[in-house]
């Protein structure tokens, strides 16, 4: 096992990067990977590139290990959105889900809706933005055979209760885009349906990589509208057009892209060697440091500050006419952080350490006494 200490001495991010929200610097064992594969492919020598064909199996052991589903339930995707363009398209009936999800949910439902006229979307009412089971179960219809939820807010760090969820939906569909989340958030991923995770934020292995887990109920009931001659289950499926498979593998269109896989594969194998429970608790303290500088300044946090409840997320909300000033001093101090809509959102990972704790606190500094 790995520590997290020593996971933690494997990124290379400089200090003051406070948003891994928006994206994650990669780490070094992912750089690794890739520099790697690129000597080998670069050469091309006689039987090199065929070990590259190992990398699909790898990356969907890699994510079983982390989620809970079989192996062969797992398949590579390019990014989030294909993931969830797949799951919508492949409906039929009336998903539920909230207007402030993150758009790769919204208008990927819209757009199947619009498409085919096969899956309509019904809006949620919300808490204040948060999607519980309670929501959920005042808002349930006949109509809705699916639910779709983010597991992580990326506006508020809220982290949806899904084992909840489940419970309130029985047996319909549940949709999760857990990419705002997964790798620092402990959750039961084996109670959805379709779970979808990109690479680019806590996992830290860059864009172009994803994956799609699909439980069996999903499996049997979902259409593979989008589905190529990968997902046929031949090889080479030459001179004929076959029907998808019954598998998870009906939901690609061509072959993975290798050196994405690895990327992602390196990344989930690092995870897994510490533990998701272990680095939840640690970034869950760096959190509670960033939360008790703000409150030292007397910075209002919007998002939750019970453990349960968030991620690695940390919204802080100055006054309208003080917003300009406190990002600001966050630029002027090396800070980087995402601002949007009124809010400052912060947030650490575990590389999150006293250089960064003191370079927040000279910009919090600077905004309280200017």
């Amino acid at each position: 096992m790995t520590t997290v200490e020593e996971f933690a001495e494997g990124f290379l991010e400089e200090p003051g990067y406070l948003d891994f929200a928006r994206v994650g610097p990669l780490s070094a064992s992912v750089v690794a990977e890739v520099q790697g594969i690129n000597e080998v492919f670069s050469r091309g020598r006689f039987g090199s590139l065929a070990p590259l064909r190992n990398e699909d199996e790898r990356m969907r052991v890699a994510a079983s290990a982390l989620t809970g589903f079989p192996a062969d339930q797992i398949v590579f995707q390019p990014n989030v959105g294909t993931g969830l363009m797949h799951a919508m398209f492949g409906l039929t009936g009336a998903v539920l889900l909230s207007r402030a999800e993150f758009p790769s949910l919204t208008f990927s439902a819209a757009r199947a809706s619009e498409a085919l006229h096969a899956v309509q979307p019904v809006w949620l009412e919300t808490d204040h933005g948060r999607v519980t089971p309670g929501t959920v179960r005042e808002q349930l219809s006949d109509s809705v055979t699916a639910v779709a939820v983010s597991l992580v807010d990326s506006r508020t760090g809220y982290v949806a209760d899904i084992d909840g969820i489940r419970q309130v939906i029985g047996d319909r569909l549940l949709i999760v885009d857990a990419v705002q989340g997964f790798g620092v958030v402990d959750a039961p991923y084996e109670v959805a349906d379709v779970v979808v995770v990109g690479a680019e934020k806590w996992l830290r292995a860059g864009w172009g990589a994803a994956f799609m887990a699909l439980s069996d109920r999903a499996i049997d009931n979902l259409i593979p509208v989008w589905s190529g001659h990968t997902g046929a289950g031949v090889v080479d499926p030459f001179d004929e057009v076959l029907p998808p498979e019954r598998a998870a593998t009906a939901f690609t269109v061509a072959r993975a892209d290798s050196v994405a896989q690895a990327r992602m594969s390196a990344a989930l194998e690092d995870v897994a060697s510490v533990g998701v429970d272990v680095l939840e608790a640690a970034v869950a303290d760096r959190v509670d440091r960033v939360i008790d500088l703000a409150d030292e300044y007397g910075i209002p946090v919007a998002s939750a500050r019970e453990t349960p409840e968030r991620a690695g997320i940390v919204v802080i909300e100055p006054p309208h006419d003080r917003l300009t000033a406190l990002s600001a001093s966050l630029f002027n101090h090396g800070i980087t952080a995402t601002t949007r809509a009124g809010t400052v959102r912060l947030s650490a990972h575990v590389s999150f350490g006293e250089e960064t704790l003191e370079m927040l606190r000279g910009a919090f500094t600077s905004y309280s006494t200017a």
